[in-house]
């Protein structure tokens, strides 16, 4: 079992920044792929994957916050930080972290992000 846990989130204005955390604990060393999510407010939305880091060294941005957001992680310790520029009122939501044991993965409960304009 592994447990996850995000921090960091908060209010802030449109073009400051954030920086959120994720650590996790338990049977961490199997832990080969680390993701930040959010999940923006509104009926039926779904969890977007933002940003991975697999094996601590290989990273994959999605599109929608490439230039904007960074991932930073330790590898041992497996944990995973993303540090989010230039913020924008569309960036509010609900971000998750999610560490991945072969085919199952594990989530925090998340931490809310507002951006105001």
């Amino acid at each position: 079992q592994v447990q996850v846990v995000e921090s960091g989130g908060g209010l802030v204005q449109a073009g400051e920044s954030l920086r959120l955390s994720c650590k996790t604990s338990g049977d961490i060393s199997r832990i080969y792929i680390m993701g930040w999510y959010r999940q923006v407010p509104g009926p039926g939305t779904q969890r977007e994957l933002l940003a991975t880091m697999t094996g601590g060294v290989n990273i994959h941005y999605a599109d929608s916050i490439k230039g904007r957001f960074t991932i930073s992680g330790d590898n041992v310790k497996k944990t995973l930080d993303l540090q989010m520029n230039s913020l924008r009122p569309e960036d509010t939501g609900v971000y998750y972290c999610n560490a991945r044991i072969i085919a199952v993965g594990y989530w925090g409960q998340g931490t809310q992000v507002t951006v105001t304009s």
